[in-house]
């Protein structure tokens, strides 16, 4: 199958990875005039592993680009569920209007 022809299976209405593991949605939020999807992924493979939160962006919930890699498992475990917010009062401490990540992990 050629790759014009591969193309032609991908959504051409909601975001898939270009490789990879995708799972549920998580942290999806408007920032800075851009909706921010971020998704359990696995990059490396198409199947359940290590988990990681990809990212992508789109102005109009339609085209979507896709961003490298936000959260990456370490020694405390891997990324799970989660969610993102704007911190509009620096509550955090990242500064006013900072983008949040929050999540759960477990090794």
């Amino acid at each position: 199958m050629s790759l014009n022809e591969a193309e032609r299976f991908r959504p051409h209405f909601h975001f898939a990875p270009r490789s990879g593991w995708i799972n549920d949605p998580n942290g999806l939020v408007y920032h800075n005039r851009e909706y921010h999807l971020f998704y359990q992924h696995h990059p490396y493979s198409e199947n359940l592993g290590p988990m990681h939160w990809g990212h992508a962006v789109s102005t109009d919930l339609l085209a979507w680009q896709e961003l490298p890699v936000a959260l990456y498992p370490d020694h405390n475990g891997v990324i799970f569920s989660g969610s993102a917010t704007i911190d509009r009062h620096n509550r955090a401490g990242f500064g006013a209007d900072a983008l949040i990540a929050v999540f759960t992990s477990h090794d």
